[in-house]
C-alpha cells in the first residue's frame, strides 16, 4: 500500500496549495472514511478520498457606537474575527469554540468594560456536551494554571494557579452523553474544558483533554452579559442532535 502524507493528497484533491490543505487538516474541517483527520502531516492510503467542511462566516448579532456582538463560528480563531472589523476584541473564544464574541469600538466603553470583567460583573453560559450523565448542578473552584508551549497552550488544576469558578447544571441526557449548561465568574484559559474534566466529564472533540472524538468541540458560548447589554447565540444544530 503506497502512503503519502494527508495534506499533500488534500492538496491534490481540492487542487490547492499544501498550505491551504495543512490549514483546513488544522482548522479541523478535514474528514477521511468518517473520522477527523487530525495529524496534516500524517501518512494515509494514497488512494484516500477526504471530504471538507465549509469554514462558516461570521455574522454580527448586534452593533451600536460603542460596541460589535458577533457570532463565531467553530474552527475560526478569535484575532481572525477582529480582522473583518474596525474594533477591538474584549475577550476571546478557543478556536474551536463557537458562540459570541465581543468586539469595542470606543476606547472609555472598553475601559468600563474591562473593569466589569475584573469585577466579575459579566454573565458569560456556556453550552457543552459532555461524556458520561450529569444528573445533578455542581459547582468547581479550583485554580487553574496554564502554561505556554510553542504557540499552544495547555492548562491544568494547580493550588499554584489563579482563581477559577465554574457553575455546572445539566440540561439533558442521552444515553452516556449529556448536555450541560455552565456558568463561569473568571475566565482562565481553557477553563470549562479543564474544570469539566477534572470532575470526569470529558467536551466530546476536546482532543487536548481526552475527550471522545467528534467532528468539532462542542462548547458553544451561549449568552454574555455586561453594562446593560445581553446577547445570546442560538445552539449549533449539531448540538441539538448530540453528534
Amino acid at each position: 500500500m503506497i502512503k503519502e502524507k494527508a495534506y499533500k493528497l488534500l492538496a491534490l484533491q481540492e487542487s490547492i496549495s499544501n498550505r491551504a490543505a495543512k490549514d483546513l487538516i488544522d482548522r479541523g474541517l478535514v474528514f477521511c472514511k468518517g473520522k477527523k483527520v487530525v495529524v496534516a502531516r500524517g501518512e494515509i492510503d494514497a488512494e484516500s478520498r477526504f471530504r471538507v467542511e465549509k469554514l462558516s462566516r461570521v455574522k454580527v448579532i448586534f452593533e451600536d457606537k460603542f460596541i460589535i456582538a458577533v457570532d463565531k463560528p467553530a474552527h475560526l480563531t478569535s484575532d481572525e474575527v477582529q480582522k473583518k472589523f474596525d474594533a477591538k476584541l474584549l475577550h476571546r473564544l478557543d478556536k474551536g469554540t463557537s458562540g459570541v464574541v465581543l468586539l469595542v469600538k470606543d476606547e472609555e466603553f472598553q475601559k468600563k468594560a474591562i473593569e466589569e470583567f475584573r469585577k466579575k460583573r459579566v454573565y458569560k453560559e456556556y453550552i457543552a456536551i459532555v461524556s458520561g450523565k450529569v444528573v445533578e448542578p455542581f459547582d468547581i473552584n479550583e485554580p487553574i494554571i496554564t502554561i505556554k508551549k510553542g504557540n499552544s497552550f495547555f492548562s491544568k488544576i494547580s493550588q499554584n494557579g489563579k482563581e477559577a469558578i465554574s457553575h455546572v447544571e445539566p440540561l439533558m441526557i442521552e444515553g452516556k452523553k449529556s448536555k450541560v449548561k455552565v456558568v463561569i465568574e473568571t475566565g482562565r484559559t481553557h477553563q470549562i474544558r479543564v474544570h469539566l474534566k477534572s470532575m470526569g466529564f470529558t467536551i466530546l472533540g476536546d482532543e487536548l483533554y481526552g475527550g471522545r472524538e467528534s467532528k468539532r468541540l462542542m462548547l458553544h458560548a451561549h449568552k454574555i452579559s455586561l453594562l446593560g447589554y445581553e446577547f445570546k447565540s442560538n445552539e449549533p444544530k449539531e448540538f441539538q442532535r448530540f453528534d
